[in-house]
Parts: structure tokens; sequence; C-alpha cells
């Protein structure tokens, strides 16, 4: 199953944790969410115990992945993953754990029984934070994986039932219609132990995901992290971040004053962690060129970077349709004021992941 050299497995990390032993006809059940939302302690009330610890305050509780055992004669987990507005890890990081954790149980051949994503009934309005996070659950998804969602509201007890009913509604006409339209459930955790098994349940009986799209795309066709949708995704949110934090350092400086130094420090250092965060969503310089070219492995060509793809109208000498081409000329492509020139010395089969040689490269 997928390559043999796999790119994702060089993002694990000491102290990440899988499923020991896992094996085909394994089943997981990730259970996503925004911070504060409730994934553990759905998780201990469908388990009936304190399997998984639970925040009481604003801070985040889990912050590795982990899963738990629903039976002891079937395996079936549950999964607790963190949420992207975590208070203690970054969000790159997030990323990384749940696509490398999500890579290695499909690649140990597990199938993907469900997904349950958890909003909590309390909060009036959707905010940019959890807008991002459902942002980046449909991203880990993907379009196919719509069918086996169930969108599930939290928190009820802490809410008056005409006040949670009316939320109920907007959520399911505004923030979740797409998906719900796409086959998607909604359904309610009431928070007792029944109402968390026939959630589950209702997932079980179905026949499971063939994969998630970061599964897909991290396994079968070798994407890097950061060219996965997920991890398009987040760079843009992440860049979104970063403007909004230099408009606030110039507004900072301009308002001047030792009142402001302690915020123009803190704002650097946010300014500095979006930098570091971003930089590591890079998408490496010669993937970038084969991406254009069309060359890469599962990949749809783009359009130029920064000053454009040159003699594109050439690009029609490379293999189209399968088929394979010879050509002799060579290809101008300016890559962030870098201009490379690529030769193709041959034949170039278009469904193999080519890489061209580069004969030179001369700054403007």
């Amino acid at each position: 199953m997928g390559p043999k050299n796999r790119k994702w497995e060089k993002e694990i990390k000491t102290g990440d944790y899988f499923i020991e032993d896992g094996r085909e006809g394994d089943v997981v059940i990730p259970i996503m969410g925004p911070t504060g939302a409730g994934k553990s302690t759905f998780i201990n009330t469908l388990l009936g115990g304190n399997c998984a610890r639970v925040g009481n305050d604003l801070q985040s509780e889990t912050q590795h992945i982990h899963h738990y055992q629903l039976t002891p004669n079937r395996r079936i987990f549950v999964v607790d993953t963190p949420g992207f507005d975590d208070t203690s890890t970054k969000d790159r990081e997030i990323l990384r754990r749940i696509a490398v954790w999500m890579a290695k149980s499909y690649s140990d051949k597990a199938k993907v029984g469900g997904i349950i994503y958890l909003q909590e009934i309390t909060q009036a309005r959707v905010t940019g934070t959890v807008r991002r996070n459902f942002d980046m659950f449909e991203k880990l998804c993907g379009p196919n994986a719509a069918t086996h969602i169930i969108l599930t509201t939290t928190k009820w007890s802490d809410v008056k039932p005409d006040v949670g009913a009316q939320r109920e509604i907007q959520l399911r006409d505004h923030f979740w219609n797409d998906m719900l339209r796409d086959g998607s459930k909604m359904r309610q955790f009431c928070g007792t132990q029944n109402s968390a098994k026939e959630i589950v349940q209702e997932i079980l009986v179905r026949r499971a995901l063939d994969a998630a799209q970061i599964q897909d795309e991290l396994v079968e066709v070798d994407k890097l992290l950061s060219e996965t949708e997920a991890g398009r995704t987040l760079r843009y949110t992440l860049k979104e971040a970063l403007e909004e934090q230099k408009k606030m350092a110039a507004r900072l400086r301009t308002e001047g004053g030792d009142d402001f130094r302690d915020q123009v420090i803190e704002n650097d250092s946010k300014i500095r962690a979006l930098l570091g965060q971003i930089s590591a969503l890079d998408i490496p310089l010669g993937r970038r060129v084969l991406r254009a070219l069309g060359l890469l492995k599962g990949a749809p060509p783009e359009g130029g970077f920064g000053g454009g793809l040159k003699g594109s109208e050439r690009l029609g000498v490379y293999a189209i349709g399968g088929e394979k081409a010879n050509c002799e000329q060579e290809i101008l492509i300016e890559v962030e004021g870098v201009l490379l020139s690529i030769y193709d010395p041959g034949r170039v089969d278009a469904d193999q992941e080519a890489v061209l040689p580069v004969l030179s490269r001369s700054t403007r």
C-alpha cells in the first residue's frame, strides 16, 4: 500500500504514540473539534470511566493523539485529537500529529469507521477560531468522507432548550449546510452514555471509509505534509494571521510610548512564531517546479511562481494524456526571481514522477 519510501514517515517524532500491533481489520473513529468542545468528556462518557484527561479551563488537556479500545472483543478504537487552537502547541505541530497518526493507521490497514466532529452549543456565534478548526477538519477528511461524518453538538445542559434549539438551526442552515447536503448527519450528545453509544453505533452499522483525504494524500500519493490540502489551507491561514500581526505591529509602533513596550515585544514574538510555522509548511523549490510542469505524481499543474511561468505555451511538448513525447528545447521558469533553464533530454513518461536536469540558473 503506497510507495516504499514514504515521505510522511519522516514526520514521525519521538513521543508519537500509535496503535500497538496495528493490523488489517482495525477500525478507528477519530473524535475531532475545537479545544473545549468536549472530546475527552465524550470519550469518558462513552467508555464509562476516566480514561481521557478533561480540561476545566482554557488550557487544553489533549495535546497528543490518544486512542482507546471500545470493547475487549473487537479492535475498534476511538481517537482523542487536539484542536487547532491549542493553547500550548503550534497549529503546524497539531496538523503533523493528526496527519501522522492517520497515515500510520491507514498504512497498517486500519479503516476509518467514521468521524465525529464536536461543537459546543453554548457558543452564541461561530468565531474565527471555530471556523478555522472546521476548515481544517474538512480538508483532513475530504469530500468523499462526508457520508461518514456525524456533526455533534455538546453541552446541552449548559443552555436553555429554546436557546440551544435556535443555535442548532443556525449551525444546520449556515455553518454546516454544505456538509449536511453532502450526506453528513447532525446529532446531539446529551451527556449520557446511551447518547454517546447511539452516535458511535450509527457509525459502526455503516461500511467503513476507504480513506480520509489526508490518508490518501500522504500514503497513496506520497505527498509532503505541506502539499496536502490541509497543509496548504493551514499555510494560507497562518499567512492571514501574520498580516494581522504585522498591522498590529505598525499600529503599536505608531502610537509609541513605554505603555506599549510589552505589547510590542509580545506581538513581535507572535510574528516570529508565525514565520516559523509558515516556513515549516513551505514546499521545496524543486517540487514546486515539477508541479508547475505537471510532472509531479498526483498533483495537477499550477500557474507560475511569483513572476510566472515562462514558455508555458510550449509545455505541450512534454507527455500529455499518458503518451510519451520527445523534444529538444529549453524551457525557462522564473521562480522567486531566479531563472531556471530546464532541458528535456529525451522521453518523459507522464505517469511517472520525472526529475528534469537543471542546466543553468541565473538571477535577473
